[in-house]
């Protein structure tokens, strides 16, 4: 009988576990062994991607921080040739939020510096200006 289909193929039978010299059959499998890991390691991140992450996520909190951790990363990440992203994205937001502080902060100043000159000049107790009701303390 001739088996249609060459040893080396993958679907070629597997071999026969009787012993050659009528002993007992070898039923014990080979033990495994692995030339390598079984899945390749991933590659590691570029530097400054961990960065331009914290960067985008501070750029929502804390503006200004945000902002200059993803100006940093887009750096490492341009030298590294790797996206950056994440690290415009970072600075975007970051640029807007700082912007958005700021003014707010300049209007709240101007508010409170326009109500304190009124109370200088008025003095302490309630008084009523075009409308407008100031309780001045003393």
């Amino acid at each position: 009988m001739t088996d249609p289909q060459p040893p080396d193929s993958p679907y070629a039978p597997p071999p026969s576990t009787d012993a050659p010299s009528g002993g007992p059959a070898a039923n014990h499998p080979a033990p495994y062994t692995s030339a390598g890991p079984a899945y390749p390691s991933a590659p590691p991140a570029p530097p400054g991607r961990t960065l331009a992450i914290v960067g985008l996520v501070l750029a929502f909190l804390v503006s200004p921080v945000g902002l200059i951790l993803s100006i940093v990363a887009a750096v490492k990440l341009g030298k590294a040739g790797a996206p950056k992203g994440i690290a415009i994205a970072g600075i975007i937001v970051g640029a807007i939020v700082t912007i958005i502080w700021t003014i707010v902060i300049i209007l709240l100043v101007t508010v409170f510096a326009g109500l304190f000159a009124m109370c200088a000049e008025l003095g302490a107790g309630v008084w009523e200006v075009d409308g407008v009701t100031y309780r001045c303390g003393s």
